[in-house]
């Protein structure tokens, strides 16, 4: 188990909130915490339940603007799926489990702000598939990534095959997705996957330096860029560009502009309103 990142379930209890949420500055920024550090983070179905209810009620909270996802403990952000607790399913609740763990990678996915994921350990399995469904990585210099799931017969089903070929050389994707070999966060860093690299006491307070920083900026601009990174990706340069216009415009005729621009010639810093939808 050790090549899976898995240790044997203790005797500790199962906390009772599987994720935590804490707001910071201001209620700006939001941390979404894995919580089940007895398990290294293994996702079971509650706790992924619980992560797609966490972001929908953030979604609904215009006052956010950014989002840091992250594991508890000192050894992982997440191991994966918790095969321990499949161990006893039934193909049913495997379907089950599946369509609930399809929900939560589409809901980071397709999530409106800004997600950021700090690394801090294990991202294996499913939880490395976490992680590079947000939109950028910062990670601690003790992170290892890896899909070890054909080790244990699976094809990753959670995205890799599609995202991690667009993160690394797709030869070196293809590498960890057959043999379930890790990656250190350095080698990470080097190939683009992870944007930054910093020692595990300095990694949050980056994090949230860098949070804050977005959550300084126009949040409508923010959202109009990202829709436009994420919905041009692939498309053709004409539909691409379609979109960015249309982003663009969207942030031109919004107040945010005329503050901002207000704010530049009077010498102080801009005060961007939450945006109303």
């Amino acid at each position: 188990m050790a090549k899976l990142g898995y240790r044997a379930p203790t005797s500790a209890v199962e906390p009772a909130q599987l994720v935590l949420v804490d707001y910071l500055s201001d209620g700006k920024v939001a941390v979404v915490t894995l919580n089940r550090p007895q398990a290294d983070n293994a996702i079971t179905t509650e706790l992924a339940a619980q992560m797609i209810e966490a972001l929908e009620s953030i979604a609904a909270r215009v006052s956010i603007r950014v989002v840091i996802l992250t594991g508890a403990g000192d050894r992982a952000f997440s191991v994966g799926g918790d095969l321990y607790q499949r161990k006893e399913m039934t193909k049913e609740q495997w379907l089950r489990q599946r369509q609930v763990f399809d929900r939560l990678i589409y809901t980071i996915r397709q999530f409106r702000r800004p997600i950021i994921a700090a690394v801090d350990g294990m991202a294996y399995g499913g939880g490395c598939e976490i992680a590079i469904s947000t939109d950028f990585i910062i990670a601690s210099d003790n992170s290892a990534f890896s899909q070890p799931e054909a080790i244990v017969g699976l094809s990753a089903g959670g995205g890799a095959p599609i995202y991690l070929p667009r993160l690394l050389p797709p030869g070196k994707a293809m590498q960890m997705l057959m043999t379930g070999e890790s990656i250190s966060a350095q080698e990470a860093f080097r190939l683009g996957m992870v944007n930054e690299v910093y020692p595990r006491a300095e990694l949050m307070p980056a994090v949230l330096r860098i949070a804050n920083t977005i959550a300084s900026n126009s949040p409508t601009a923010v959202q109009a860029v990202k829709r436009a990174v994420v919905m041009g990706a692939g498309e053709p340069i004409e539909q691409a560009g379609a979109i960015m216009m249309e982003s663009h415009w969207r942030s031109v005729v919004n107040p945010d502009r005329v503050e901002g621009s207000r704010a530049f010639h009077e010498g102080r810093e801009p005060k961007f309103q939450d945006p109303d939808y």
